[in-house]
């Protein structure tokens, strides 16, 4: 009996190569560097049952259109924004991805550049390295505290809450505003719920954790940025079409904002000419929040786990449209 077809779009972690070779005959496409073409993505596909894809990936209609025999897209991510998930369903492909596993390693980053964006971390490290400091001076690169600070978290969900929690350890004042409020994690975690306006006007400290969706898209603009204290830190681990990246600057730019901290992009790669990156109050990094090694290596395992149920006839652990499994 010959084995299935999948294509893996980017070198993985060994341990998910162990697994789906397992079951399959498995290409890989052997560039760390970039992500595939399209064209190399479209006559890989022609005749693969599975994809294991990441969020670079752009999986909608005309590549599975392009893939007859396509069963199951696997992503490698939390988010799935990159396939057309009506047009998978249509056609009775799987899709899953990989949540749970990087909920904590991404809560330990937000709170990693909450600290280095208010105490403004990487720009004394760039002073130092520079030769520029001379002497010790009382308001020589002075930041904002967190403790005992005002958080306001945009989205309450798996990761907004493991923030929640970290911000206790902190002595931090919680509030937050979700499309649906939690009143049990406001019991749990003693937090408060309150409209958009409202967080972002009364928080030292905004965090974003919300899916990309046509409604969450440029959810942070001018109107919003403009109703932050100047004191205000603002961070964003979740997608970066959430920000109008240009407004963002210009709230920076012109300290409307104190600081902010980067980790996704409206573009990613980030344009070497985009004006995040000349701003000495923003920490720009190149979407890390879940690279932790043991949490990659989930990531990994898991996509692979859950493609290979796919293959077998079995209900993967995390489907994204398991209507199609009920077919």
């Amino acid at each position: 009996m010959s084995r299935p077809n999948v294509y893996v779009t980017r070198k993985v972690p060994e341990q998910a190569l162990e697994i789906l070779r397992s079951v399959a005959s498995v290409t890989v496409w052997d560039r760390e560097d970039v992500p595939p073409p399209r064209e190399v993505i479209l006559r890989e596909l022609a005749q693969a049952e599975g994809v294991f894809s990441l969020l670079t990936d752009r999986i909608d209609a005309e590549v599975m259109a392009a893939a007859p025999r396509l069963k199951v897209v696997s992503n490698f991510a939390v988010g799935y924004d990159n396939i057309d998930i009506p047009a998978a369903t249509k056609r009775g492909i799987v899709v899953t991805h990989t949540p749970d596993v990087l909920t904590e390693t991404v809560a330990d980053f937000t709170v990693c550049l909450m600290l280095a964006a208010a105490r403004r971390l990487v720009e004394a490290d760039r002073y130092t390295r520079d030769g520029k400091w001379k002497t010790w001076e009382p308001l020589l690169l002075a930041g904002q505290d967190i403790h005992h600070a005002t958080l306001g978290l945009i989205g309450l969900g798996r990761i907004g809450a493991a923030v929640a929690r970290r911000a206790q350890g902190f002595g931090m004042r919680v509030l937050y505003y979700d499309v649906v409020r939690r009143e049990d994690l406001e019991r749990s975690l003693s937090i408060a719920y309150l409209s958009l306006d409202d967080v972002l006007r009364d928080s030292d400290v905004i965090s974003v954790h919300v899916p990309l969706s046509e409604h969450t898209r440029h959810l942070m603009g001018r109107a919003q940025f403009a109703l932050m204290k100047n004191t205000a830190v603002f961070v964003n681990t979740s997608r970066g079409p959430v920000v109008d990246q240009r407004a963002l600057a210009e709230a920076l730019a012109s300290r409307r904002i104190f600081a902010a901290g980067i980790d996704v992009f409206e573009q990613e790669p980030v344009s070497p000419d985009d004006p995040l990156l000349k701003l000495d109050n923003a920490i720009v990094v190149p979407h890390i929040a879940s690279a932790s090694i043991p949490t990659r290596i989930r990531m990994a395992t898991l996509a692979a786990e859950n493609l290979v149920a796919v293959l077998q006839g079995k209900r993967p652990p995390n489907p994204v449209n398991p209507e199609v499994l009920a077919k």
